[in-house]
């Protein structure tokens, strides 16, 4: 509990058992200084955490016992780590005379968690639990941020064993044996930055006619907002925004061309494949963004910005690249960067814009959900999704304004994270309004934690796209697998209105884009948590996309619905 308090931390995460009762029994002791969300399951536990530290900007931190408790948060240490997300998870174990025999919900989850996380600690001597503490935060918030595990043997966690302990607070920590060394390690922190490359990379966008910038999560993580912003400007170029880099550069700029991949608009794919410079700002070039690795921006030349030195020509081979974290070389390259204007390469691209408002359909589309709550709800209201259509939806129709705005799964896809991490935004962010965008499929996975957010009196408002369907899996059985419709179709229950009230929460249920006016405005003036089902038509698609492997402008479904 003292090595928490001097991370600063406020706020944990969890749900108890055996192996942890100790720990539990001492936060019994600490619980005016560190708060305590109990969830329903651990993996609810783990995704609050997780936005929570996606949110603020802080660690997130989440306790879970042995054994199942343990796997259990398994899938939001995989989420955490494949978008970067700064989160410690410590789980107890069995004690040592028990340790390798099989004993009652004992895991090897140190073992189980080593690829999915930046490092694990299995602490077997109570001697060892400052540094390993103190190891675990400095790792998973420096260079680029990532989940880190603490396993205590429960013999360590023994309330009557003593150490000789000294409070070291955050700030100072880089004083400790164990932080200084550390800090030779890259992970620890941020490489240096080589001028050379960057006096390179000025002089390719000097030389550039049509240059083209991707905002990737690596300026989200790092809050480069700011700077980011300023180095578009100065290009003068187009912007296309990955999944996870929402919020890194605004969504309604007059240079934001839209998402880029699979679901990204048609201008940002066309003007991936047609620009002559692409420069790309903590991005991996993931398979839903690189759909053809091979043909991406076949034309241009390529530059990668990246704090992991991994990630560099790991799935697209660039021409040029530059280690270190998005802030402080784009503050290294606008320092030096003139004015730039490319009137004709805009207008090129730029017109090729879906239009915002959406078009009379004779029906109650997502379009007009998210256009209703783009007009209704604060700017700054913190929105969680979970992944599928709506997610995918969410990212195109609502326009992100800064780091931590949007929080979703982009890189394991976790259906079921949006639930936990909208708890964890509220916990974090008080001040803000909390909205979760979530499909039948996915609602029926989290539903769990309404309990939660009803017991801490979280006035989160879930919003959900109901169309009966598991929509996205749909939608390629539509247009790839001949209409072949395999356990796809949601014909059941429940009947999300009443499980809202049976959570004591409010429950509506919306047809048309009137209702879904009226029932957001009450929900918001409410300040309440709530559940507004939105009833849409199960033939709902997501468009444009480019199915996986092709090019980026081999669109099988173009903007509209039309069939490319």
């Amino acid at each position: 509990m003292e090595c928490l308090l001097e991370q600063n931390v406020d706020t944990i995460f969890g749900y108890p058992g055996g192996t942890i009762i100790n720990l539990y029994d001492e936060l019994y002791r600490y619980k005016d200084k560190i708060h305590h969300i109990l969830t329903s399951h651990e993996q609810g536990a783990s995704h609050a955490a997780d936005g929570y530290a996606r949110a603020t900007g802080k660690v997130g931190v989440c306790f879970a016992t042995s054994g199942p408790g343990a796997t259990n948060i398994t899938t939001g240490i995989a989420t955490a780590y494949l978008d970067s997300s700064p989160v410690v998870f410590i789980t107890c174990n069995v004690g040592e005379s028990l340790l390798g025999k099989d004993a009652f919900q004992e895991v090897d989850i140190t073992g189980i968690a080593m690829p999915i996380t930046k490092a694990t600690f299995l602490v077997r001597d109570p001697e060892d639990i400052p540094d390993a503490m103190r190891q675990a935060f400095a790792i998973a918030q420096s260079g680029r941020p990532g989940p880190v595990l603490v396993d205590f043997l429960k013999n360590v966690t023994n309330p009557d064993v003593m150490i000789d302990y000294e409070f070291i607070p955050a700030d100072n920590n880089r004083d400790c044996k164990a932080i200084r060394k550390l800090a030779t390690d890259s992970a620890m922190s941020a490489p240096e930055i080589d001028t050379e490359d960057v006096e390179k990379l000025l002089d390719m966008i000097a030389e550039s006619k049509k240059p083209f910038l991707l905002c990737g999560g690596g300026v989200v993580r790092d809050r480069a907002d700011k700077e980011f912003r300023e180095f578009a400007e100065k290009i003068d170029a187009p912007v296309a925004i990955t999944l996870m880099g929402g919020g890194g550069f605004p969504g309604d700029h007059p240079l934001t061309s839209g998402m880029i991949g699979m679901h990204g608009s048609e201008a940002s794919n066309i003007a991936c494949d047609e620009c002559d410079l692409l420069i790309a700002v903590g991005s991996r070039f993931s398979d839903r963004v690189a759909l053809n690795p091979k043909t991406f921006a076949k034309q241009a030349k390529i530059v990668q910005i990246d704090i992991d030195r991994a990630e560099i020509d790991k799935n697209v081979l660039t021409d040029h690249h530059i280690i270190g974290s998005a802030g402080k070389v784009l503050s290294m390259l606008n320092a030096k960067l003139p004015q730039y204007e490319h009137k004709e390469w805009k207008e090129h691209i730029l017109p090729l814009r879906e239009p915002s408002k959406a078009p009379d359909l004779g029906r109650f589309t997502p379009q007009q959900i998210l256009e209703t709550i783009r007009n209704t709800a604060p700017k700054d209201a913190v929105v969680s999704t979970d992944v599928g259509q709506h997610q995918m939806w969410a990212i195109k129709y609502l326009h992100f304004q800064y780091p931590g705005q949007l929080l979703t799964s982009g890189g394991f896809g976790t259906m079921g994270f949006g639930m936990g991490a909208a708890i964890g935004a509220a916990v974090g962010c008080p001040d803000k309004c909390v909205l979760n965008i979530t499909g039948d499929g996915c609602l029926r996975m989290n539903c769990n934690e309404l309990a939660t957010v009803q017991h801490y009196d979280l006035p989160i408002v879930t919003i959900v796209f109901n169309n009966g369907a598991l929509g996205m899996v749909r939608q390629w059985q539509d247009l790839i697998y001949d209409k072949r419709y395999s356990e796809t179709t949601m014909d059941r229950g429940p009947d999300f209105v009443k499980l809202a009230e049976a959570y004591g929460l409010k429950g509506y249920r919306v047809k048309n884009v009137e209702e879904m006016q009226t029932t957001l405005k009450e929900a918001l003036a409410e300040g309440k948590a709530c559940v507004i089902d939105c009833l849409l038509d199960i033939n709902e698609m997501v468009s444009p996309m480019v199915a996986a492997g092709h090019d980026i402008t081999d669109f099988l479904l173009r903007e509209g619905g039309s069939v490319g």
